[in-house]
């Protein structure tokens, strides 16, 4: 299926394996990069995943070995006005809180070069997988600007306040070793093993118990953004809550049972 709401060229693709759903950046002779067109189509997508009740795990790459994605639109950023940059920034942080919030598991498959809006883009996944020849980071320093599609908070969550500043700072681009040293990544893979690798991890979360997972989802990605006496308190409620799912009663008995669990994902 191709998501190509807002062009006559499709540049967003999502295909459906089972309960997986990839989506994948559609262009590779432009590295994947995120101009308007496809950003609108990326939304697109997301909207089309979210209402499918049978998808249970999502997973985003790029086409192409050279990139997962090099970024924003830098030939039109060069044309942009301050109002303009601002309804594009707008809109790539609406997007990326839309792939945020999905209420299934996200795996980033990094193929290849993510810079920028690239690397903004894998970090409003869940989980971030990157090949050997992977290169990451956001240099927007480099040309004047700051990242502006949710890297300067998404980044210092997932790697540290003290981390983010040298990176950003500096504008630097890290190896794949690197990325897995200080936590940017979860796992590394060789390139030619790393869709497979990704797929199978997609097909592991996807067949895990969706309710709990949901719930899991929701905590972890507030953690921190209260009182840990609060968060633990709304830990408490959404325990409780999944002891009235279908689920539990089946994990449970499973388990009693010696016996796969068949999920009913309510």
């Amino acid at each position: 299926m191709n998501a190509s709401d807002a062009s006559d060229t499709p540049t967003v693709v999502v295909e459906r394996a089972g309960a997986v759903a990839t989506i994948r950046i559609d262009r590779p002779r432009a590295l994947n990069s995120l101009d308007e067109p496809t950003l609108r189509q990326l939304a697109g997508a997301l909207r089309d995943v979210r209402r499918d009740n049978d998808v249970r795990c999502v997973l985003v790459t790029g086409s192409g070995p050279k990139a997962f994605s090099a970024g924003a639109d830098i030939a039109a950023m060069a044309e942009m006005s301050p109002l303009a940059a601002h309804a594009y920034a707008a809109l790539g942080h609406e997007v990326f809180d839309r792939l945020a919030a999905l209420d299934v598991p996200v795996v980033a498959a990094v193929n290849g070069v993510a810079l920028g809006g690239g690397l903004e883009l894998a970090l409003a996944c869940d989980l971030i997988v990157a090949s050997e020849q992977a290169r990451l980071g956001l240099p927007e320093t480099n040309l004047g600007l700051i990242p502006g599609f949710g890297g300067t908070q998404r980044l210092a969550v997932r790697v540290g306040v003290a981390r983010a500043r040298e990176l950003i700072y500096l504008g630097r681009v890290i190896d794949a070793g690197e990325a897995l040293r200080i936590g940017l990544v979860d796992r590394v893979h060789p390139a030619d093993a790393l869709l497979d690798e990704a797929g199978r991890l997609a097909t592991e979360l996807a067949g895990r118990a969706p309710v709990a997972l949901r719930a899991a989802k929701r905590l972890v990605g507030a953690a921190g953004r209260s009182d840990l006496a609060s968060a633990l308190a709304r830990e408490v409620e959404a325990f409780a809550a999944t002891f009235a799912s279908e689920d539990r009663t089946e994990g449970l008995r499973a388990f009693l049972e010696k016996r796969p669990p068949v999920w009913k994902g309510r």
